[in-house]
């Protein structure tokens, strides 16, 4: 059972914080072997929503409002610990992410910045190719928009 909160950035506890910086290192600096800068000045204007398991953070998005990365709304750092994928958690966690933006920021177009090898999961969601492939951090990327 996963256990969804969301929290402004300031509301986030020191614990909740960490996890959420060790989840997106773990993944998006070790496993995809990218180093980049994950902390952007957009984290503080964000929404975190988070899905904890057993008190572990087992998955995580951050939702980002009009303005701050796109003209749209936005689901950003996307992301599933190594240990909770295979079970249908990746697509919870942006079924639950995509509820929770129109509740936020109100209806209207999401639109993200995907890899390229989640083009298909994105779609099945919804979600459209808007641009040209171009590359991110050394990682083939898209932008998609759900409508």
């Amino acid at each position: 059972m996963i256990n969804w909160t969301c929290k402004k950035f300031n509301e986030l506890t020191p614990h909740e914080l960490y996890a959420v910086l060790q989840l997106r290192n773990e993944v998006f600096v070790v496993e995809q072997n990218c180093v980049f800068q994950d902390a952007d000045n957009k984290d503080a204007y964000c929404c975190h929503f988070m899905g904890w398991k057993d008190g572990i953070l087992a998955a995580y998005t951050r939702l980002v409002p009009p303005g701050v990365s796109y003209t749209e709304m936005s689901i950003g750092r996307v992301v599933t610990a190594p240990a909770a994928r295979g079970n249908g958690l990746g697509r919870e966690l942006m079924d639950q992410s995509i509820k929770r933006c129109y509740n936020l920021f109100g209806n209207g177009p999401i639109k993200i910045g995907a890899q390229l090898y989640l083009e298909k999961f994105y779609g099945s969601l919804g979600f459209v190719q808007s641009s040209d492939m171009y590359m991110e951090d050394g990682i083939p990327h898209i932008e998609m928009v759900l409508s």
